[in-house]
């Protein structure tokens, strides 16, 4: 018999988990880069390009994956440059205030992007992990009040500026406010432990038998 399709999460760090749909999505994103040597007959990757060779020094936007297996800090292929999104200027409106900010249109997967620049080296990684994790902090609150706040309600408005680990934490939001309703009215299954509880459990029980 067929299981059904349990979506694995996507990661939050510096690899991505090629199980997860999301994370391969984001290994698409383009990334703007310089070459810093020449790539001989792949002048057909550049568009309107009529040479047969890509030269050093060529800026290309490529995708992510592309960059990480290129990207040697002995050898020199490709070089990075920041998008946009996550250099200075943009730091700056986020300290001012993150919840202004479009993150789905400036990116879809802003922060784990964002983590996945911190694999080439780069003298604003610090400032640009701090920024990250300052930003969700400063968003986490508006998206759990607004899920909480949305009970049979059009949720578009409230979804359509937030990026995809935002949306997974809105939807999750949205699923305890619903099972807690359902319970509220008597119309909810059997309470039973989480897994997390039920493994714990399991483990504790193991370890006994040791």
């Amino acid at each position: 018999m067929w299981e059904s399709y349990e979506p694995v999460e996507s990661s939050l760090g510096r690899e991505e988990s090629f199980l997860s749909l999301g994370d391969l999505l984001m290994s698409q994103e383009k990334l703007p880069c310089r070459l810093e040597s020449g790539f001989p007959r792949l002048g057909f990757l550049e568009k309107g390009g009529d040479s047969d060779h890509i030269p050093e020094g060529t800026k290309m936007e490529l995708p992510l994956w592309l960059v990480k297996g290129l990207y040697d800090s002995k050898r020199r292929v490709v070089s990075v440059e920041l998008p946009k999104i996550y250099r200075e200027g943009w730091r700056t409106v986020f300290s001012a205030d993150a919840n202004v900010v479009d993150l789905h249109k400036m990116g879809p997967h802003y922060y784990g992007f964002g983590f996945q620049l911190l694999n080439f080296e780069s003298p604003e990684n610090t400032e640009i992990a701090k920024t990250i994790l300052q930003t969700f902090i400063g968003r986490f609150r508006r998206i759990m009040d607004s899920s909480q706040n949305a009970y049979n309600e059009d949720t578009s408005a409230l979804v359509a500026r937030l990026d995809e680990l935002e949306r997974d934490l809105f939807r999750a939001g949205q699923k305890g406010l619903n099972t807690f309703q359902s319970w509220e009215r008597g119309t909810a299954a059997q309470i039973t432990a989480s897994s997390l509880v039920q493994s714990y459990r399991k483990r504790k029980f193991n370890e006994a038998d040791m």
